[in-house]
């Protein structure tokens, strides 16, 4: 048993959204017609796992995985993760607002996390995964603060809610090899045992916003 232990141990280190990949030059993510679309940005650990949540919900279109809420121009993966920019991964979400409202996607964010946790969401520690509502206009702000009011107040929760609410400035989109990668390394060792398992956590609670 103990040898078992020890395994998981040494392993875990290993089961890290920062561990994983190798660095390639950044590339724009190719992807369909977006225009006309509406934009909401959200950050809540690992991008690859709100890549991949977002991606499930009827009315969008698309997500890209990135990096906001920093100065740092131009930052790479290696310098998000290391914990010095100031940047949190985060999502940049393409949505129909005739099917999907922005409201609706602050609940899908909230339902897809521990959003009491303050820098991270497990395995994954360290103000690059902080959690963030990004807001572009007032109208946003106002549903985020209501929605994190709301949910405070709820009782599905002992400890204070953590997400911040705030402004949007840039949003910088992260490298080729991040972009739907849960979706094309279904065998990753973190994949397996983080990003999927919060998945279908997420489809269990709103299963009618599913495609």
């Amino acid at each position: 048993m103990r040898a078992i232990i020890v395994a998981v141990l040494l392993s875990f280190p290993l089961m890290m959204c920062s561990s994983s990949g190798t660095a390639l030059p950044a590339e724009q993510k190719e992807r369909k017609d977006l225009e006309g679309l509406s934009v909401a940005y959200f950050a809540s650990g690992c991008f690859w796992c709100v890549e991949a949540v977002y991606e499930s919900v009827k009315g969008v279109e698309e997500a890209v995985s990135g990096y906001s809420g920093g100065p740092e121009m131009n930052p790479t993966y290696q310098q998000v993760g290391g914990g010095a920019t100031g940047h949190a991964e985060a999502v940049k979400v393409y949505y129909d607002p005739t099917v999907v409202d922005f409201r609706t996607l602050v609940k899908v964010y909230y339902a897809s996390q521990n959003p009491t946790t303050v820098n991270g969401q497990h395995p994954d520690y360290g103000t690059q995964y902080r959690s963030i509502i990004f807001y572009s206009n007032d109208e946003e702000k106002a549903i985020a603060e209501e929605e994190k009011k709301a949910l405070g107040e709820s009782g599905m929760h002992n400890e204070p809610i953590a997400t911040e609410i705030s402004m949007f400035t840039k949003f910088w989109e992260a490298e080729a090899y991040h972009q739907d990668y849960e979706k094309l390394n279904p065998g990753n060792p973190y994949v397996k045992a983080v990003s999927i398992p919060r998945l279908n956590r997420f489809k269990a609670k709103m299963p009618e916003v599913l495609k």
